[in-house]
């Protein structure tokens, strides 16, 4: 009997300190840079306005809004196709990339992958690397890019251009034009033909990974 007590005890001891010791096993909490997006669309067509105006139009296979990083971003990972436009509608030009990244509070695309775009004015620019800064209303790209018109050919290291790209610098570059102007009929200056080829005075933009929204 006082053997049968005894293990009666210990075991109950046994399990209290079990019990007592027993972790709970939790996950560490979600860091908000890796936090999942707050919205996910799939099949996209939509207008995107700016101050009242339609400025471009979005079409993707896939857009998520993740305002949890830092800072808040669109992402576009399966591709983005935008058509620009200028203020009576027409389509200025349409941009291409194998993914995108939008920082709307910064007001900035970063396009990445196989970058392309084609003007009204049949310009094509190619490279791997894009941004679209529109507070300072400007392209640039600080990897190699190639520029054709119907009177030029210029590939270089750097690139940076208005947005409607009728004027542009690309240095440290190569290539072949002839004496017109981009939009055709005029004659360029010696002052306008060593523009295209020199740097700008102002140092190119720093290649920070930031988008933005209007």
């Amino acid at each position: 009997m006082e053997v049968r007590i005894a293990l009666t005890l210990t075991l109950t001891l046994a399990l209290m300190i079990a019990c007592t010791e027993e972790k709970e096993h939790t996950a560490p909490a979600i860091n908000p840079q890796d936090s999942v997006p707050t919205m996910t669309t799939y099949g996209v067509n939509t207008l995107i306005s700016d101050s009242g105006l339609i400025k471009y139009r979005i079409i993707t296979e896939q857009w998520e809004v993740n305002p949890n990083t830092n800072p808040s971003k669109w992402v576009f990972i399966k591709g983005l196709h935008l058509q620009q436009f200028d203020q009576s509608l027409h389509i200025q030009a349409n941009i291409e990339a194998d993914t995108a990244y939008y920082y709307d509070t910064k007001r900035l695309w970063e396009l990445r992958g196989r970058v392309q775009i084609r003007t009204k004015n049949q310009l094509q620019f190619n490279s791997e690397e894009l941004f679209w800064d529109e507070n300072q209303h400007q392209l640039y790209s600080n990897k190699y890019s190639t520029l054709k018109t119907p009177e030029r050919q210029l590939q270089g290291a750097h690139f940076i251009s208005n947005e409607q790209m009728t004027k542009y610098h690309v240095t440290n570059s190569k290539g072949a034009f002839e004496r017109t102007d981009i939009d055709g009929g005029d004659k360029a200056t010696e002052e306008e033909e060593n523009m295209i080829a020199r740097p700008p005075k102002q140092p190119l933009p720093q290649t920070t990974n930031s988008l933005t929204t209007p």
